[in-house]
């Protein structure tokens, strides 16, 4: 009887050492994934965030009447392609993080949010300086402020998808986090390819109706991001 309950004792503790070792080694393995080059995400979100950009703007073209070629020497037209694309950078950025295993999306998240407040900080400074008070509705309304939000989330659905592709093969953890972080990357490419077409010239405009539309766009990839980047 003693010689069987230290055969059992020690078959215990060989187990009870391998379930140690496997989690060592799970452990190790996950740290290690968190580490992986960010030349891979690039890759994959790069291509599929061009691709986006390229369908949102034909989208926009055919969809609505695109800016005559003299709106191009206009600095209201070159400051939405800034700030679009600059957001799209930053969101890329996002999103590549929040694609990997363990994610570390401070900086990144800080970078989108200090660029939201400086394009919110210059159209609030325009409307208070260089708008007459009784304009200054007006100025921030636009004529197409009701439709903007919406243009801007449906031109961003193919990046959205693309986004979506690119980030499963890269395994995120975090999936809600990973899908707004791609919701806010195809937001600011369909916004991009909007801007293209879009009349309006307001900095203020600009910082609340398309930064809405590029919030949107998060919300429904943070919504979709459990189901859609489950691996």
């Amino acid at each position: 009887m003693g010689a069987v309950g230290t055969h059992a004792r020690s078959g215990l503790q060989a187990e009870g050492v391998l379930i140690l070792n496997t989690d060592a080694w799970v452990d190790m393995l996950a740290r290690g994934a968190g580490a992986a080059p960010r030349a891979v995400a690039a890759r994959r979100l790069g291509p599929a965030a061009c691709a986006g950009l390229l369908a949102s703007a034909l989208l926009a073209m055919l969809i609505l009447d695109p800016l005559p070629a003299s709106a191009f020497a206009s600095g209201s037209t070159w400051m939405k392609l800034v700030y679009t694309g600059t957001f799209a950078v930053a969101a890329g950025w996002l999103a590549a993080r929040a694609a990997r295993p363990v994610a570390r999306t401070r900086q990144p998240t800080r970078a989108v949010l200090v660029l939201v407040v400086l394009m919110v900080g210059l159209g609030l400074a325009a409307l208070l300086f260089d708008t007459a008070p009784g304009g200054r509705m007006d100025v921030l309304m636009g004529s197409t402020a009701l439709q903007c939000p919406w243009l801007v989330l449906g031109l961003s659905l193919p990046a959205l998808g693309l986004s979506f592709w690119a980030m499963r093969g890269l395994a995120p953890t975090q999936l809600r986090i990973a899908g707004f972080a791609a919701g806010l990357l195809a937001g600011a490419v369909g916004a991009f390819g909007y801007s293209l077409a879009c009349p309006e010239a307001s900095v203020a405009f600009v910082a609340v109706w398309y930064t809405l539309g590029i919030a949107l766009t998060g919300v429904l990839g943070a919504l979709l991001g459990p189901r859609a980047l489950r691996w």
